[in-house]
């Protein structure tokens, strides 16, 4: 596909350029690519050189994301692209996200969303790089998915500016927002080459007051941001900033790209920080990566009844009644959108 014209940038003196898209908010020189490598200045016009050029198209449950309390059982057609604005020293897709060639399949977004429907999913995920390097083929995708009556979410690092957050709310319906080291500003510095944090904090709040659904991950990762601290920190922001029902995934790091050296985290690291978690008032609290562990299942908040059980991707279980409320007590449980279950295989490729 052709080269599209970016969304969110600013022409400056002297062919350069400014994106206004992540919270690096790059300067550009003429004929040179951002951070993210996957966006151009072309004779002080910036260019997308990753637009409807998919190197993932894949058939996930929403589950995998993960969304615990978004339309629970959807499947989702997961699209990404080639780059990344972090360079995470532990990330497990990054032979994609820090391919330095542009690579990857024409899909435009009108397949996209035929391919979705082909595959019988209910909404589009933009995920397994960063979508927000991606920005336009996300946007003109998500409105089109729109008009076919699918939702849209993000998995996404949280470094969008305000403005790219504002631009695609209309069409956003959720968001998973990936902390690593619990927002510690040294781990994202010195591992993720991240040279601030607060872009992540403003991006959540937008995506608030725009009535985003949103749920927040955090790689607890093995020596280098397992600080318990940090998380008592976190989990105290959530509340304040975003309510207690925001559920709250504690996620296990495994050895992947240069940190192979590091083990896993230890099960009783993430036991240990889903207590803390609670203690600071959230209300849905969960151990990713772990299937089959107790902290994976949702309970009612009021009255600590089992009700919704999980093992890894799957809803074993599901005892909420209409309107999605508690069996035992009545309590209305913060999970948006009815249960739908799925049958047959998922997680595969499409393209």
């Amino acid at each position: 596909m052709k080269d599209r014209e970016a969304m969110l940038y600013e022409r400056l003196p002297e062919d350069k350029v400014r994106c206004e898209l992540c919270g690096r908010r790059c300067n550009v020189p003429e004929g040179s690519v951002g951070f993210c490598r996957v966006r151009k200045n072309l004779g002080g016009k910036m260019i997308s050189l990753v637009y409807g050029k998919a190197c993932s198209a894949i058939v996930d449950p929403i589950e995998k994301k993960p969304l615990a309390h978004f339309h629970p059982g959807s499947l989702v057609l997961s699209i990404a692209t080639v780059g990344c604005d972090f360079r995470c020293r532990f990330c497990d897709n990054w032979a994609i996200s820090q391919e330095k060639d542009i690579a990857g399949r024409d899909l435009p977004p009108e397949k996209v969303v035929a391919l979705a429907e082909e595959y019988d999913c209910q909404g589009i995920s933009y995920t397994y790089t960063e979508p927000t390097i991606f920005f336009e083929y996300a946007y003109d995708t998500a409105k089109l998915a729109h008009q076919r009556g699918l939702f849209n979410t993000f998995v996404t690092n949280g470094y969008m500016t305000p403005e790219a957050v504002e631009t695609i709310a209309p069409y956003l319906d959720a968001a998973t927002v990936d902390f690593k080291g619990a927002g510690d500003p040294k781990f994202y510095r010195e591992v993720c080459l991240v040279p601030s944090v607060d872009p992540i904090y403003g991006c959540l709040r937008k995506m608030r007051e725009k009535n985003i659904h949103i749920e927040v991950t955090n790689l607890v990762v093995s020596k280098y941001g397992e600080s318990m601290d940090s998380i008592r920190k976190l989990a105290a922001w959530i509340r304040d900033n975003l309510g207690k029902d925001v559920p709250f995934h504690l996620l296990r790091f495994h050895p992947d790209y240069q940190l192979t050296d590091v083990p896993s985290t230890p099960i009783k690291t993430l036991e240990e920080a889903c207590e803390i978690a609670k203690k600071e008032g959230l209300n849905y609290v969960y151990a990713g990566n772990v299937p089959g562990h107790r902290c994976e299942n949702t309970f009612c908040p009021k009255c600590g009844e089992l009700v919704v059980e999980r093992s890894g991707f799957d809803i074993n279980r599901w005892r909420l009644k209409e309107g999605n409320t508690c069996p035992k007590c009545g309590e209305k449980i913060a999970i948006e959108g009815a249960y739908k279950p799925r049958g047959g295989l998922y997680h595969y490729s499409v393209i």
